[in-house]
């Protein structure tokens, strides 16, 4: 009997990434291989198949019209074996492999899992903390929670919180704020890493913008860490700060805050069936969120919340 597929099922996968994604190299690291294994698969096909795959052009590989019409059906192949393989897996619902960025997994995350583990104890959470966005529907990720708009192309995104931000210090910092105006005399924190702009919250709070003169970190979470050791003022997402405000490390300087469009967000891979390990976790966040800021509001109901020097 005649082999149903004319090209190897190793090209068909090649073929599938690189109209997907554009280019070689994303299509050889999937399928561990050089791009240049790649390229031969393409070639290959091409002469197999009797027609052109795809333009060569200045910006890239793009699908031809012929490619384009059957991409969907492509994809939607390789999605369906993937979750045939998972369900081949008897211990799958026992392990949710969870994909976070640093900051998430350091202020947030790892001093609540235990909460989960507690909740779920038959159900194992194993962290890929990477800022990267991994493509979940080609990888043994479950789910991940990445910062930023929702706007994932192939990603259904969930917001989980995190709009909200304000400036926060350490106390010592804290205690020579009397107005907003006194920001221009302390170091402002620059995390160039972060989507929070200061001067939506200089118009919050009535002042023309300020020179941000402090030090400058490309790591969220050293960013954080420059707050906690008193190097100057943090704007930082509430949720955040939440544990570092309820202890006292960190306060939030003033009653003013900016409510964004970017925040946290589940996210899952489009058209993928959710398994119960999966909705338990997003069951889980969705009541853990809530009560993780708690202490933050609190503080603020109470006002500025600054101990003073001696009491």
């Amino acid at each position: 009997m005649a082999s149903p597929f004319p090209i190897p099922l190793n090209a068909l996968r090649a073929i599938e990434i690189v109209a997907r994604r554009g280019a070689l190299a994303p299509a050889a690291e999937e399928l561990g291989v050089t791009p240049g294994a790649v390229s031969q698969h393409l070639r290959r096909a091409e002469e197999r198949l009797g027609i052109e795959l795809f333009d060569r052009t200045a910006s890239g590989l793009k699908p031809t019209a012929a490619l384009r019409q059957v991409l969907p059906r492509l994809t939607a192949g390789f999605d369906a074996l993937a979750d045939g393989v998972a369900g081949l897996k008897a211990s799958d619902e026992q392990v949710l492999t969870l994909t976070v960025g640093s900051v998430f997994a350091s202020r947030w995350l790892i001093w609540r899992i235990a909460k989960f583990n507690r909740l779920h104890p038959d159900i194992e959470v194993r962290l890929v903390v990477t800022g990267t966005m991994i493509d979940l529907a080609h990888s043994d990720i479950d789910v991940g929670i990445r910062f930023g708009r929702g706007k994932w192309p192939g990603l259904k995104a969930e917001l989980i919180g995190g709009s909200r931000y304000s400036a926060v210090a350490a106390p010592p910092v804290a205690w020579l704020l009397k107005s907003p105006a006194d920001l221009a005399n302390v170091p402002l924190i620059r995390d160039t890493a972060s989507m929070l702009p200061w001067e939506p919250w200089f118009a919050a709070a009535g002042i023309d913008p300020i020179p941000l003169s402090g030090p400058r970190y490309d790591d969220p979470t050293l960013a954080f860490d420059a707050a906690i050791s008193e190097q100057g003022v943090l704007m930082a997402v509430e949720m955040m700060a939440a544990d570092a405000v309820s202890d006292g490390r960190l306060v939030r300087v003033f009653d003013i805050h900016v409510d964004s469009d970017v925040g946290y967000w589940l996210i899952l891979a489009e058209g993928r069936r959710v398994p119960r390990k999966v909705k338990l976790f997003r069951d889980w966040l969705h009541d853990e969120v809530p009560d993780s800021i708690g202490g933050y509001v609190d503080q603020v109901r109470r006002g500025h919340g600054v101990p003073q020097p001696g009491v």
